[in-house]
């Protein structure tokens, strides 16, 4: 079962080496990358051609912004499988596309997501937050729950049935995809008790303007397709947050082996 992996970047070429280098180290899995650049002017191009064809595709053009990238390499995907790592992140280790593979392939599943570990920009290997995504229930959106983006995977299919990430988001339209999918379709989805990804910190949706926008769009999400949120979805997100931030991943969580589905 192959499973692609989508890359969007800009300007990242300082970072992205390291996500190609995760992408490329994943052991026991037929794995293809796909990275949809906006038109660096900063070497991604010789970059990504420095690894002499073992990255599946590349192109380098003006988008209409990170959804609109998205789709880009969505449609240039051949896998079963579909999931999407930003420039500046890496998998927690080189068993996790074999384990999400494994687990959507065994269980007859639609999607699967894990746990995210944000680490400092600098040290790659010190956790500053452990976000533990737990296991999904239905309603679970509407309180303010939501899976890590970069976690997420799909069968390629459902794009295809279910539509594409909508390029008029700015900030959620990875909520609304996923919201879309779990919560308003209802696709059989299982989670992955351990870390997947490592997620540099910082990033537009982190700043004031971006939370708030953020938070617009959510909204907008909600109508969009037809649901309703609770009364109190801001304020337990920002309480969760806090929740991640307290706690401290044990030494296994933090290599990220021995995951378990629930």
């Amino acid at each position: 079962m192959r499973i692609s992996i989508v890359t969007v970047c800009y300007n990242s070429v300082e970072t992205l080496g390291d996500t190609v280098r995760s992408v490329l180290g994943q052991a026991g899995v037929d794995a293809e990358h796909v990275i949809v650049d906006g038109g660096s002017t900063d070497g991604t191009a010789e970059l990504v051609a420095g690894y002499n064809g073992q990255i599946a595709k590349f192109i380098s053009e003006p988008d209409e912004g990170i959804y609109d990238a998205m789709n880009k390499g969505l449609r240039m995907a051949t896998g079963e499988i579909v999931g999407c790592l930003n420039a500046d992140d890496v998998y927690a280790d080189d068993q996790v596309l074999c384990e999400v593979a494994d687990a959507i392939q065994s269980q007859g599943l639609d999607a699967v997501y894990g746990d995210l570990l944000y680490v400092r920009r600098d040290d790659g290997e010190k956790v500053v937050r452990y976000w533990k995504a737990g296991p999904y229930l239905p309603g679970a959106f509407r309180v303010g729950w939501v899976p890590p983006h970069p976690t997420f995977f799909c069968r390629r299919e459902l794009f295809e049935r279910l539509g594409y990430y909508d390029p008029q988001y700015r900030i959620a339209g990875d909520f609304e995809l996923m919201l879309r999918l779990m919560e308003k379709n209802r696709i059989r989805t299982g989670y992955l008790q351990r870390p997947l990804v490592r997620m540099r910190v910082g990033g537009r949706a982190n700043t004031i303007r971006g939370m708030l926008r953020g938070n617009r769009e959510i909204l907008h999400a909600f109508a969009a397709n037809g649901l309703r949120p609770s009364a109190g979805l801001f304020v337990r997100r920002p309480l969760a947050r806090l929740g991640q931030l307290a706690r401290r991943p044990r030494e296994g969580e933090v290599l990220g082996s021995g995951g378990r589905l629930g």
